[in-house]
């Protein structure tokens, strides 16, 4: 089981707008050693949706060499479409990812019964280990619980990033969980919480620019030692909330280009962070103390 703080890392890209490769290496690079546990490749703060298929696979496949086994990738893997979203999985696997995460269908707003199908098909079209991804503020198809922990009986689906926010439900997760299926949060301003009852780490946007706090954050949580844990993320607080006042991962991605590690740029629809974002993501750094 992967355990810990997970980044969901951005993609980088160069001034023509393609993927700069040189770039995603440094940020590999930044998360070894700031003791990020795991990398999200292509997920949604990857900017999966304005990724070619082609993209996709190169840009996981680049970040498992770069990775060289120091660290587990996840690869995004999902698509509302439950074809593709196993043509896109079984790409995946080919590209020598460790794991899968498969979010929940969007925009065709499935039922339970159409969630449970998806993710079984998915799920057998790869022999890695598949973390199911629910994200309703986005997707607005909700897993609800039960579905979650009947899925969780198939043997290669191991996990769930929950970003519901929502800690009693992630409660209910954690007591009713078979042994050995992962709970990880995908809300940052709420992954402390959820780690001291006992979740096993998030996937998160903040640790793209503060992974070493991150990391020690989410290990004192995991541990149960609250104090040591509250202080870090009382430094992180402002970084939780300011990352998300413009779309993720626009914030981010400035913040990043401000450390000198890639450029800002996303791909449209996304457009470049506003002065008044700037200046708050600024403010909040320095209070994580990191300096741009």
């Amino acid at each position: 089981m992967i355990r810990g703080s997970i980044v969901a890392l951005v993609t980088p890209f160069n001034a023509s707008g393609a993927v700069d490769y040189d770039a995603l290496k440094r940020l590999v690079e930044f998360h070894v050693s700031a003791g990020t546990h795991g990398i999200v490749a292509v997920g949604t703060t990857g900017e999966s949706a304005t990724l070619t298929h082609t993209e996709d696979h190169e840009v996981i496949r680049a970040t498992v060499d770069y990775s060289a086994g120091r660290i587990p990738v996840i690869a995004g893997a999902g698509s509302n479409s439950t074809a593709e979203a196993c043509q896109l999985t079984e790409a995946a696997t080919q590209a020598g990812a460790d794991a899968i995460l498969s979010v929940a269908p969007y925009y065709n707003k499935p039922p339970q019964t159409g969630l449970l199908a998806h993710f079984r098909a998915v799920a057998e079209s790869t022999d890695l280990p598949v973390i199911l991804y629910n994200v309703p503020g986005r997707t607005v198809t909700d897993i609800a619980d039960d579905t979650t922990l009947e899925l969780a009986e198939v043997s290669n689906i191991v996990g769930i990033k929950d970003a519901t926010g929502n800690l009693e439900r992630a409660q209910y997760l954690l007591k009713q969980r078979p042994k050995g299926f992962a709970v990880y949060s995908g809300d940052d301003p709420t992954a402390m919480e959820l780690c001291l009852l006992g979740g096993d780490g998030d996937i998160s946007v903040t640790a793209n620019v503060a992974p070493q706090l991150m990391a020690q954050m989410i290990e004192y949580a995991m541990a149960g030692k609250r104090a040591e844990a509250q202080a870090l993320n009382e430094k992180l607080l402002g970084l939780h909330a300011t990352l998300f006042m413009e779309p993720n991962p626009i914030p981010s991605k400035w913040a990043l280009s401000e450390m000198g590690l890639m450029r800002a740029d996303c791909r449209l629809p996304l457009v470049p962070l506003t002065d008044e974002g700037q200046h708050a993501v600024r403010q909040a750094c320095e209070q994580a103390g990191i300096s741009l």
